[in-house]
């Protein structure tokens, strides 16, 4: 899957003019969000059939700085489906291919009153678009 771009914004900048670490988080979703297009089923559309998909838990690693204008590569990759929680991992790279950042986020699935869904048995549709992320022979 092609990764997803971001370029750095002045606005995301601190006064020592790098990218303030909060930022990358914020990108992470982006990228996420940009999956769940690409994969046929954009955020949009799961939530108008009920399904939430939070944070649960989040994991991040700076390895080198990003400045205004910097264009961000953001590879993000399926590493461990359930059909209930599911773990992304996100590699930052730079134009020039520095490593800027590694993350790993995990995530549940919702109904509308807050309850654990299983995509298996209530979304086989979009159980198995996700589950044909994941690498060959990884379950």
């Amino acid at each position: 899957m092609e990764p997803y771009i971001h370029t750095v914004q002045y606005y995301e900048t601190d006064r020592m003019g790098i990218t303030h670490h909060a930022n990358y988080i914020r990108w992470m979703e982006e990228a996420r969000v940009d999956l769940l297009i690409r994969i046929g089923w954009p955020l949009e559309r799961l939530e108008a059939m009920g399904l939430f998909i939070p944070v649960v838990a989040l994991d991040c690693k700076y390895k080198s700085p990003t400045t205004f204008a910097d264009r961000v590569q953001i590879t993000v990759s399926l590493v461990k489906w359930g059909g209930v929680r599911m773990t992304l991992s996100y590699e930052m790279r730079k134009e020039d291919g520095a490593l800027v950042c590694t993350a790993t986020s995990e995530h549940c699935f919702l109904d509308p009153a807050g309850r654990i869904v299983r995509l298996q048995r209530d979304y086989p549709e979009v159980f198995q678009s996700i589950h044909g992320l994941l690498p060959d022979g990884k379950e």
